[in-house]
């Protein structure tokens, strides 16, 4: 059994695929599998992926029709058969230690398990810089708030993972945010490692960067996390930390995504819908203790939104990116 399965989906990544599996295959830990998932690609991904694959016998190839990051994660988790899971999307790399670092966390002395849930820094990738991005889960009664919401930078020990059932929503973006909410109240054991990284290569033509109507599919996400809190009794003990992680995302993240796109009516319409979604759920919102309690700027900024207030940010944030 190998200890850990790294699962891979590619579509359409021929100028990066390479580089994100030659990391792969120099790791420092060599008791690992790559379950390649080529999600209908139409350019040379496969030819690039199958070399991969006769020269290491630790490379499998999945060929499937195109359905989708989420749905390609799902597929590939039917093949793995490491101790713990990890994902990388192919137009990413990482540190050659990566692995065996994290994996290093994953097990108390006598070896037994002790993590479900191993989370390691990151490095946003930039053309012309490196943002360094740091764990900064060190208090498990705020790990909903403190977390990073992605689902390519930790170990998951596997059988918690079938034990559990939750996979990716299939159709939507942002599914990473949906997998780590409904996750998180189940972990009883976290860790975290620093200084390896996954490289978070930014693209301007990746789905992550193209603002249009799919802006809104995050309401969806967080919609999906409440009701599965709502649905498994979990609303009382975890509310504030969700509560807030949901106001943060609809006017933090989610918002600088909104004023990005173009067309004037609908950037108002999924404005109007996030604001509705966070009044419905938890009016009393402003009331919040995270939001209360920690005196940071934006929890400031926060605090004075309200519909006028959300559309004003909107037209200023706009003017700005245009003087910049």
């Amino acid at each position: 059994m190998p200890k850990i399965s790294v699962i891979v989906p590619v579509y359409n990544v021929e100028d990066y695929v390479e580089r994100c599996l030659t990391t792969l295959k120099n790791q420092t830990m060599k008791d690992l599998e790559f379950i390649i998932v080529d999600d209908g690609s139409t350019d040379g991904s496969a030819k690039i992926i199958k070399k991969f694959v006769k020269e290491d016998a630790r490379f499998s190839y999945h060929k499937k029709k195109n359905g989708g990051l989420s749905d390609a994660r799902n597929y590939g988790m039917k093949y793995a058969k490491g101790e713990y899971l990890a994902f990388l999307d192919s137009d990413d790399y990482v540190d050659l230690d990566l692995y065996e670092k994290m994996y290093g966390k994953t097990h108390d002395d006598i070896g037994a398990f002790q993590a479900d849930i191993v989370e390691t820094d990151f490095i946003w990738e930039y053309p012309d810089k490196q943002v360094v991005d740091i764990s900064k889960v060190d208090d498990m009664t705020r790990v909903i708030v403190d977390i990073r919401v992605v689902a390519w930078n930790k170990l998951y020990r596997r059988e918690w993972i079938e034990k559990l059932g939750i996979q990716f929503s299939k159709g939507l973006r942002y599914e990473d945010v949906d997998w780590c909410y409904k996750l998180i109240p189940h972990m009883e054991h976290f860790e975290s490692v620093h200084g390896t990284y996954v490289h978070y290569v930014q693209r301007s033509n990746s789905i992550a960067n193209t603002q249009n109507e799919k802006v809104r599919d995050i309401y969806q996400i967080l919609k999906n996390a409440i009701t599965y809190y709502e649905q498994n009794k979990l609303m009382f003990r975890y509310k504030n930390q969700l509560e807030y992680s949901v106001l943060r995302i609809v006017f933090g993240s989610s918002f600088l995504r909104t004023i990005q796109v173009e067309d004037p009516k609908l950037r108002k319409e999924i404005l109007d819908e996030g604001y509705d979604l966070v009044m419905h759920y938890f009016p009393d919102w402003r009331h919040n203790k995270y939001l209360v309690e920690d005196k940071t700027l934006k929890n400031r900024y926060y605090r004075t939104i309200n519909r006028r207030t959300l559309h004003m940010y909107a037209k200023l944030f706009r003017w700005l990116k245009r003087v910049k």
